[in-house]
């Protein structure tokens, strides 16, 4: 039988990567796919996907795009259009969430809580559901240190920010209805762009470092940040995106929490090293305490200059391991591996200088 699926979070970058994705691996076993996007984005999705099939000579007709609301009861969908997808749909891959590190707690409860809540609710009146694979993260670990497994999840942990909480409140959820339904979780690490052509839609995550580099370039030493010795588990989105798209159809994917984590990760210390001799030529000398960087950054002029976040700055200090043997096992005779982070930096960096000044990839920093 043929598979039908339907995916929240278009046309976000994760969303459209991963139909791309889907459509490479599967495009034979796929007969509809349903994109959940908001009303205010309806054009803009139009748009985006006759232009994926334009360029992938895929019928439109197999896409529909839904208009909805994951913060609402049975996602705002159409009485009609809900019932027909309700019969149909094989698969459900559940994206949509707010991932920015300083979203305010209210707005990450609703989205990423209440929202996976009411999808929650609504993949159990599906009557042909085979997988519903959610997106999580590597961090719902919170402020764990140590090694974390994949078959953890409530350990008592604190958060760093309401990103992190709210994505473990929401696992939780998650992980409760795999006793009633086919599940599969999905926990990244940090995502960067695309590991041979450097591509991504913003400069978050790894891409701060990256800003901070080109501000301060002007000095003639470059220092580094902290010990550095906690990991630093930035994961390309191609191998995020393969890894997600055999997972979620493969049989073996059934019921497991996946850590698409980097399983050979580089300290932040040997990181901060990699990059500023990318980036700058040069080799970093010296040190400065990293509570002077969150003092200086606490300024919102000076954050704003470098293009940081404050919260991105606690990702050097707390020294979590994430153990993948799951993924790694799992994904074993795929042909899908986690590339080494030092053999995708040069992609990374030119790709970073030619878009820089594009403010458009920039996040707004408050």
């Amino acid at each position: 039988m043929k598979h039908t699926y339907f995916l929240t979070g278009y046309p976000g970058f994760l969303a459209s990567s991963l139909i791309k994705q889907l459509l490479h691996d599967h495009q034979k076993d796929i007969k509809h796919i349903y994109l959940l996007v908001l009303p205010s984005l309806q054009d803009k999705a139009t748009q985006e996907i006759n232009s994926l099939a334009k360029k992938t000579g895929h019928d439109p007709g197999i896409f529909s795009i839904v208009t909805g609301d994951i913060t609402e009861p049975t996602l705002a969908l159409d009485h009609d259009i809900n019932r027909e997808i309700q019969e149909s749909v094989t698969h459900v891959f559940h994206l949509a969430a707010i991932y920015d590190l300083a979203v305010p707690k209210n707005i990450a409860f609703k989205v990423n809580v209440d929202g996976t809540k009411n999808m929650n609710n609504w993949v159990k009146t599906l009557g042909n559901l085979e997988r519903y694979t959610y997106f999580s993260t590597a961090f719902v670990a919170g402020m764990r240190e140590g090694k974390i497994f994949e078959n953890e999840l409530a350990a008592g942990q604190t958060f760093k920010n309401h990103y992190e909480e709210t994505k473990y409140h929401a696992e939780v959820l998650v992980e409760d209805l795999k006793q009633s339904v086919p599940t599969t979780i999905i926990r990244p690490g940090i995502v960067k762009g695309n590991s041979k052509t450097g591509e991504t839609i913003k400069f978050d995550g790894i891409y701060f470092m990256l800003n901070l580099l080109d501000h301060i370039s002007f000095l003639p030493i470059t220092p580094y940040m902290g010990d550095g010795k906690p990991e630093g588990n930035f994961v390309p989105s191609d191998y995020v995106l393969r890894a997600t798209s055999y997972l979620a159809i493969a049989p073996v994917g059934k019921g497991k929490t996946y850590h698409l984590t980097d399983p050979n990760p580089y300290s932040m210390h040997d990181l901060q090293k990699i990059l500023t001799k990318a980036y700058l030529g040069k080799t970093p000398k010296g040190k400065v305490p990293l509570s002077w960087v969150r003092s200086s950054l606490s300024s919102a002029p000076v954050r704003k200059w470098l293009q940081v976040e404050l919260e991105a700055l606690d990702y050097f200090s707390i020294d979590a391991s994430f153990d993948c043997s799951t993924a790694v096992t799992d994904l074993k005779g795929s042909g899908i591996v986690c590339p080494d982070l030092k053999d995708t930096v040069e992609p990374m960096v030119n790709f970073y200088r030619k878009y820089k000044h594009d403010r458009s990839k920039h996040i707004q920093i408050n």
